[in-house]
């Protein structure tokens, strides 16, 4: 593949880096069934290409986690992702090139880290200085021969313990992660939560998702601002009561079916206001 014409494509839709690694260095971090639901998208993978996109556009006031607040980010590396596919396909007609985004079944910060994209996080996310961790990850599956490696894996961050201290569920324990202890997790979770889980909510700031142990990082302490128009316009920084009250699924998706806090319904939002306005 054409490194020239990868530089641009991603460099177009906004990448900030991208990289390449073989598909088998992601195997091992890949379950049974993740195995079967790529060998189902591209028979005979060979190759995963990574890319970051950054979409910190400053840290207003407001209830919601800065990743949800523009766009959603599956459309728009969708809308960066596709036509790359497109042109690798129109260039190399006898392979496959299949895009994902989080909904993929490749472990994708692996797959970064594996390509030698930024640092490895201590909380477990993937830093690209100087927009820190504040970056999606897109990937393109493909049975296309993998290049030879021409980067060395990504080193870690300088390991400071500021994230796996700032945690209110402590949820990031050393190397191990419980998301059940994780609040944009439990921000995200449906149904009725048990009395543990339910007091962590009731006494974080935010509706939907979690920033403290990104705002904490040094590698965020002075991001640089996206360049990605679609995560700077048009945003959602703050959900009331009053919005979700009695707002049916369907109207609520009319009215922000575009936004990455639509795709669980008004219901766990809901949930969410009414016990950190009974811990108020």
């Amino acid at each position: 593949m054409n490194r020239a014409l990868l530089d641009s494509l991603f460099a177009a839709g906004g990448a900030a880096d991208w990289g390449w690694t073989s598909y088998e260095t992601l195997t091992p971090h890949m379950d049974e069934n993740a195995r079967e639901k790529a060998e189902a998208l591209c028979p005979g993978a060979q190759c995963v290409l990574v890319c970051a996109v950054p979409y910190y556009a400053g840290d207003a006031p407001g209830n919601l986690s800065l990743y949800a607040r523009g766009k959603d980010y599956h459309l728009v590396l969708g809308d960066l992702l596709n036509p790359i596919c497109e042109v690798l396909h129109e260039k190399y007609p006898a392979y496959r090139f299949v895009p994902g985004v989080d909904n993929s079944p490749l472990p994708e910060r692996e797959a970064a880290w594996a390509a030698g994209i930024g640092l490895r996080g201590e909380h477990g996310l993937v830093i690209v200085p100087p927009y820190g961790s504040w970056v999606f990850l897109g990937t393109i599956l493909t049975d296309h021969p993998a290049p030879p490696p021409d980067r060395a894996p990504s080193p870690p961050c300088i390991r400071c313990g500021k994230c796996q201290k700032v945690c209110p569920g402590g949820a990031l324990r050393g190397e191990t992660f419980d998301p059940e202890r994780c609040l944009s997790h439990l921000t995200q979770k449906k149904g009725e939560l048990p009395p543990e889980q339910e007091a962590l909510l009731a006494s974080h700031p935010l509706a939907w998702g979690c920033d403290l142990c990104q705002k904490v990082c040094p590698y965020n302490a002075h991001p640089k601002a996206t360049g990605v128009s679609t995560f700077r316009d048009d945003l959602v920084e703050n959900l009331t009561e009053d919005m979700v009250e009695g707002v049916t699924n369907r109207q609520f998706k009319e009215r922000y079916g575009d936004r990455a806090f639509a795709w669980r319904g008004p219901a766990v939002i809901r949930r969410n206001l009414a016990l950190q306005t009974s811990k108020n």
